[in-house]
């Protein structure tokens, strides 16, 4: 006796529309793909860090499944980006208790995968900000290197004697250790009131170049976006967003550990990475700092993951 047509495997009875393809179809794994790379994703599942409660260690796999509420087509543009393809390399496996160690297996995982495969655009999906260290080490040991165009409400850029590697202090140890320059460095939405004037100090000293909340208030991202390409490309091999989520206003971003009034609404953010994206210099990102424990309906994890679609659009839209 054959079985119901209208039965389907658990969790794949969904509604299909034939006309239809979501965002997140166009993830493949590696051995379905040939040739370059052209997006090429790890997930970095790593929260024990944070110097505050997260759960950001599920955010990898919250961001991929947000995909899925979103369809390939841009109105505006009138493009499909259906048959693109997200290479997706997994998310590495994480040491039950080391902090080191496993920061040191994001390292080993990104460094393998841009070693074996000709990767154009690495995407990272956090994890909170202590994964931005081992994912630059890795770009800039491969590729050359790095500049980063940092969004973001903190300098990160704590002491690593009071609390370790956490996630405020992944800028910190690059410039440390010499894997960035600190005049490599610029940090986008930096917001009052949550950070310690010694880290904006130190920001200065090193030569990061700081635009605050009340700066993209009262210009046009656009133009601080080409400000800093601009900068940048005269100094560095390749360009690196890290968007840290809490950069965004509380109302837009409730599942950041660290919410706050006062920061970007999401068309603003989207607004720049897609004009970062448009360089050809930019060749990564990662977007880190959301726990989906604490989110509502999904929204930050929604935005994350139109972040990564505002990359691509840039990188794919026909000219």
């Amino acid at each position: 006796m054959s079985l119901s047509n209208f039965l389907k495997p658990a969790g794949k009875a969904k509604f299909v529309d034939r006309f239809t393809k979501k965002m997140n179809e166009l993830l493949v794994s590696p051995d379905k793909h040939e040739g370059p790379v052209k997006y090429g994703l790890i997930g970095a599942p790593l929260s024990k860090p944070s110097i505050s409660h997260s759960g950001a260690s599920m955010a990898p796999s919250a961001i991929r499944e947000a995909m899925a509420s979103y369809s390939t087509y841009a109105n505006h543009s009138d493009q499909d980006f259906r048959d693109i393809s997200i290479v997706d390399f997994g998310d590495v496996l994480m040491h039950p208790t080391g902090i080191l160690e496993s920061q040191d297996r994001i390292y080993q995982s990104v460094k393998a995968v841009l070693g074996q495969h000709d990767i154009e655009n690495f995407i990272l999906f956090g994890g909170d900000h202590s994964v931005s260290f081992p994912s630059i080490k890795a770009l800039n040991e491969q590729k050359g290197t790095v500049g980063v165009i940092q969004f973001d409400a903190h300098h990160d850029l704590r002491n690593l004697e009071d609390g370790g590697p956490t996630n405020g202090t992944p800028f910190r140890r690059s410039i440390e250790n010499n894997v960035l320059k600190g005049e490599h460095i610029v940090q986008i939405g930096i917001r009052d009131f949550t950070n310690a004037k010694a880290y904006a100090d130190y920001a200065e000293e090193q030569g990061v170049q700081v635009y605050t909340m009340q700066d993209v208030q009262q210009r046009d991202i656009q133009s601080i976006i080409q400000e800093s390409l601009d900068y940048l490309s005269e100094k560095v091999d390749l360009i690196y967003l890290s968007v840290d989520m809490d950069v965004l206003d509380q109302a837009f971003a409730p599942g950041c550990p660290a919410i706050g009034p006062g920061g970007m609404d999401s068309q603003t953010l989207l607004t720049a990475v897609e004009k970062a994206a448009d360089h050809p210099m930019v060749k990564g990102m990662d977007i880190v700092e959301i726990d989906p424990t604490l989110d509502i309906r999904n929204m930050t994890s929604r935005v994350a993951s139109y972040v990564l679609f505002s990359y691509i659009k840039s990188k794919d839209l026909k000219k």
